[in-house]
């Protein structure tokens, strides 16, 4: 038995989930001390002296006011468009809830009596229809937490935009500490909030289940469904918005008007600002709670039919429970680091501050690891494998996780060097410019194949040791052990688009020259994190999927997946398909949307009169419109896809071809997806550096308006939707159909494979 009680561990989860939840108001209480409203009679922190000089460009009053005017135009856009999202999503949600109990209810026909268990035939276990109502249950908490951790994530990134703006007046590290706390706010609640979702769900569900813990954690694995199909909506949905804003405003803005990416002329420059809420913080907050669910149901999942579910040892059975209760204090810790042990002075400590976040967690945690490992599981166990018993030791257990939590900063740093434009690859990308827009975009799919191989390379390593250590029990703790520190991965993943906001806001008011080159620096670290948390999420998504990819084989009764069976042959082909199927609707989507954008900021160019001389307001409503009602339409299709991929191929085709599909999705999806990711990457921080001009060799590539220049925002324009739409919604796609299969894996196992049974 463990050393850890049944007791302390009941304590020990909640307590650090509460802990995280109280860390990240207390962050947002230290937030909102700067006021974004003028109050002379207060001391607001703006009455006292500037460390820098006053605006130029307005009065200090005024600035704060056109603040926290913009503050609010692009807080109503966003929560206008989750809202209606929400809505629709709502009607999904209620459908597919009602599949999920009529699919799995059918698998016995809706009886009511108890049945022999799947893996320990000398018991009985609760009826199929148990298992299709509580399924149902975990699919509608999963998909609320999901929408709630978006949205939660979205209302603090608006509320803190302005802040950072106000406080880059004071200097660089003022402004850093506000967007960094402000990422933790959503980092900590997100990370303790799936917890305390799931810890409470299984607490409650086992009042019904009692000793059955097999089918108690099979129908917890619909709590990893309803998170990750929202995040699909919420990725697709949110990236389709910002990139059709985005290219619609750099098009005409940039490259044909010569105006600033944010100068408030420009009519699509709220809706851009928008989209950076509501697809890079709504949208990632629910992908990363996507995969955070996925890989806790996977690990509980495997281990219920092991002997921890067997001999009913919850410290053991709870483990991955208690490696991201641990996550949260390591977490909580390394954010100290940054806000509050070490003050930035410079812009050139940005960045290494946000990268020193990722090491101190991944050292801390490792540490963390070792401890839970040897407190809460036996010295010696047996894990299920594939109708065999494995042995494994706990330490065993510590080097999966280990090897997980070390592979995604791997992952990370990786990423960072072919995203940064502080290393020669974005640098050779930048230089390719100044022959044109052709070769920058050769140089950058270039970059982006090459920047795959590392990283696969890591995951490959991972899955193997952790494989070999303890079957498919450790992948999926080893997944477990690339997220368990998500609180400081979202934190700093929230920076980046909350800087970008910033800049755009510090723009739009008419704020001086070295306020905006403060808030650049802000946002060039925050295209380079935001690419390591795309990365981190794209290899989570690979070891969750493998994980979730074995426990749908068990439990779905294949035996071994042969890759030379015609079945399995046709679906490994099908699936390797669909990556790209899915890439050239969201894609396409994008262009279609960025193609009206263009038009409309054309024409109101065009037909509005003293618009480009600053003497007219352009219409930002009607840019918002469009926005939202193309992500509103073409997020459909693409998630129809995934959805029904699984469905299908499982029913028309039975348990093993849909394997095949899986397995293909799973090999090509992340290769795309890390490709694109790191393509558009590369892109807009080779724009970023001739912008910037901080070196001889920036300089001779620049100014703004230079030819070199129109070529890297033409590359940076082509990249947007790679990066932000096809890129990171690819990571969800084989997370999705993977814990989909699973979830349908009995009426797959029992009535699948229609067509093959009629020929």
């Amino acid at each position: 038995m463990a050393v850890l009680s049944e007791a302390l561990t009941q304590i020990l989860i909640p307590t650090s989930a509460l802990i995280g939840i109280g860390f990240a108001l207390l962050q947002w209480l230290l937030v909102s001390k700067v006021k974004v409203s003028v109050d002379y009679g207060k001391k607001d922190g703006y009455k006292d002296k500037l460390i820098e000089d006053e605006e130029e460009g307005a009065e200090n009053a005024d600035a704060v006011i056109k603040c926290a005017e913009i503050q609010n135009a692009i807080s109503v856009g966003a929560t206008s468009f989750l809202f209606t999202q929400y809505k629709y999503l709502g009607i999904f949600m209620v459908a597919f809830a009602v599949v999920i109990f009529l699919f799995l209810g059918s698998v016995k026909g809706f009886s009511t009596q108890s049945e022999p268990c799947t893996y320990n035939p000398g018991n009985l276990c609760k009826p199929a229809l148990a298992n299709a109502m509580f399924s149902t249950i975990a699919f509608l908490l999963g998909a609320l937490t999901s929408v709630l951790s978006g949205f939660l994530g979205m209302k603090i990134a608006t509320y803190a935009n302005a802040r950072t703006t106000l406080e880059a007046r004071k200097g660089v590290g003022k402004a850093f500490i506000t967007a960094f706390r402000s990422g933790a706010v959503m980092g900590f609640l997100l990370a303790a909030n799936g917890l305390l979702v799931l810890y409470v769900t299984i607490n409650l569900f086992k009042l019904y289940y009692g000793d059955d813990w097999e089918g108690l954690y099979e129908s917890i694995t619909g709590y990893g469904l309803g998170g990750s199909s929202m995040a699909l909506f919420g990725r697709v949905g949110g990236g389709i918005y910002t990139k059709a804003a985005d290219v619609g405003a750099d098009l005409v803005g940039k490259v044909e008007k010569n105006i600033p990416e944010d100068d408030p002329r420009n009519p699509a420059v709220i809706a851009d600002n928008v989209g950076d809420n509501v697809g890079d913080i709504a949208g990632m907050g629910s992908d990363l709670f996507g995969s955070y669910a996925e890989s806790s149901c996977a690990a509980l999942f495997v281990a219920s039919i092991s002997s921890f579910g067997i001999t009913h040892d919850y410290s053991a059975m709870s483990y991955p429970l208690t490696i991201s209760a641990m996550g949260i204090v390591i977490c909580l810790i390394t954010t100290l680091f940054a806000t509050d042990l070490a003050e930035i002075r410079h812009v050139s400590e940005i960045e290494p501050s946000l990268k020193r976040q990722l090491l101190i967690s991944t050292i801390l945690m490792t540490a963390g690891i070792a401890v839970v490992s040897f407190f809460a599981l036996p010295s010696e166990f047996t894990l299920f494998n594939f109708g065999t018993e494995k042995a494994v030791k706990n330490w065993h257990l510590f080097f999966c996780v280990s090897i997980g939590l070390w592979a995604g900063l791997a992952i990370g740093y990786i990423t960072e060097y072919y995203t940064s434009n502080a290393y020669s690859p974005v640098q050779d990308v930048a230089d390719s410019c100044r022959t044109g827009a052709a070769t920058n975009v050769i140089f950058g799919l270039a970059l982006g194949y090459k920047s795959v191989i590392i990283p696969i390379f890591a995951i490959a390593i991972a899955i193997y040791i952790s494989f070999s250590l303890a079957a498919m029990y450790g992948v999926a703790v080893a997944a477990l052990g690339m997220l368990s520190t998500i609180a400081t991965g979202l934190a700093i993943d929230a920076y980046g688009p909350i800087s970008d906001n910033a800049g755009g806001i510090a723009e739009m008011a008419g704020m001086s020259h070295k306020i905006r080159e403060r808030t650049d620096a802000l946002d060039a670290a925050g295209n380079t994190t935001a690419a390591i948390g795309k990365g981190f999420a794209i290899g989570s998504a690979a070891l969750v999927s493998l994980a979730l990819f074995g426990a749908f084989v068990s439990r779905a009764g294949i035996k071994t997946v042969d890759v030379l069976t015609p079945k399995v042959f046709i679906g490994l082909i099908v699936g390797a398909m669909l990556p790209y199927w899915f890439s050239a609707m969201t894609m396409k989507s994008v262009g279609s949307a960025a193609l009206k954008m263009v038009e409309e900021v054309r024409r109101q160019f065009n037909t509005i009169p003293g618009l480009m001389e600053g003497r007219a307001k352009p219409d930002y409503a009607n840019c918002v419109k469009i926005s939202t009602d193309a992500s509103l339409r073409e997020m459909i299709p693409p998630g129809a896809l995934v959805m029904l991929t699984p469905l299908i191929a499982g029913t028309l085709f039975g348990v093993e071809t849909l394997a095949g599909v899986l397995a293909g999705s799973l090999v090509s999806g992340v290769q795309v997806a890390i490709s694109a990711s790191n393509t558009g990457g590369a892109w807009d921080n080779a724009k970023k550096y001739i912008e910037a001009g901080a070196s001889e060799h920036a300089k001779s590539l620049g100014p703004k308006g230079s030819d070199s220049h129109k070529a890297a925002v033409i590359g940076d324009t082509i990249g947007d939707p790679l990066k932000d739409t096809s890129g990171p919604s690819l990571n969800i796609l084989i997370k999705l159909m993977a814990v989909e299969s699973l979830v349908f894996a009995p009426f797959f196992a029992a009535h699948g494979g229609l067509l093959f049974k009629l020929l």
